[in-house]
């Protein structure tokens, strides 16, 4: 997967998404093509919520959601209304209505430490600063997956635009329709004076073991 520092973009308002996903062991990673990231989707056959999901918490309004309020509520409606409606993720093909997400505490962890780590050592990537994956993140967070998939993002102001901008990318928009994913986290970290974007967003799913 290529690298794309932060410093390649150096406007404030400037944006970026990236997006990678494994399912069922399998890992396949496709070239970036056009705004940068690498993104990636798999087969796998959907199973039971795992016990750590929950409902939205009271996280809104607070540094892990760049202080945007409501939301939790507002990230699950605005996912959940584009899987019920199916949709066209271009080269990755259309995608019937799926089931609805759960947030899920374990995860949300997982998406804030990697929304952190890219704020506190400017970078913009799905592999953290210690190596770690998507997976490992997770699973340090107590989520035990079977499968996952993460989208990131940089720049975006509010919940409404970063998602319509996941939606039209491919990769993105695959991870978001995919059926196979059962629950969701989602953080938001404002930037700092020493990073050339305003928000940092990672949208993690996963399919419980």
């Amino acid at each position: 997967m290529r690298r794309f520092p932060a410093t390649a973009l150096t406007r404030p308002t400037a944006s970026r998404l990236a997006s990678t996903a494994l399912l069922a062991s399998l890992t396949i990673l496709a070239a970036c093509g056009g705004g940068g990231g690498s993104s990636a989707t798999a087969p796998a056959t959907p199973s039971a919520p795992a016990s750590s999901a929950s409902q939205p918490t009271s996280t809104a309004g607070t540094r892990i959601t760049c202080n945007l309020p409501n939301f939790e509520a507002e990230m699950l409606a605005a996912v959940n209304a584009r899987r019920r409606a199916g949709a066209s993720c271009g080269t990755r093909g259309s995608f019937p209505a799926a089931p609805d997400l759960a947030w899920n505490a374990a995860i949300t962890q997982a998406a804030v430490a990697h929304s952190d780590d890219m704020v506190a050592r400017n970078f913009f990537d799905h592999t953290g600063s210690d190596g770690s994956s998507p997976g490992d993140r997770m699973t340090a967070a107590g989520y035990p997956w079977r499968g996952w998939g993460e989208n990131i993002a940089a720049g975006q102001s509010s919940v409404a635009e970063v998602v319509d901008g996941w939606m039209k990318s491919d990769g993105h928009c695959a991870n978001l329709m995919n059926a196979a994913f059962r629950d969701i986290g989602v953080a938001c970290v404002a930037g700092n004076a020493g990073t050339p974007y305003r928000s940092y967003w990672t949208q993690d799913f996963g399919t419980p073991r």
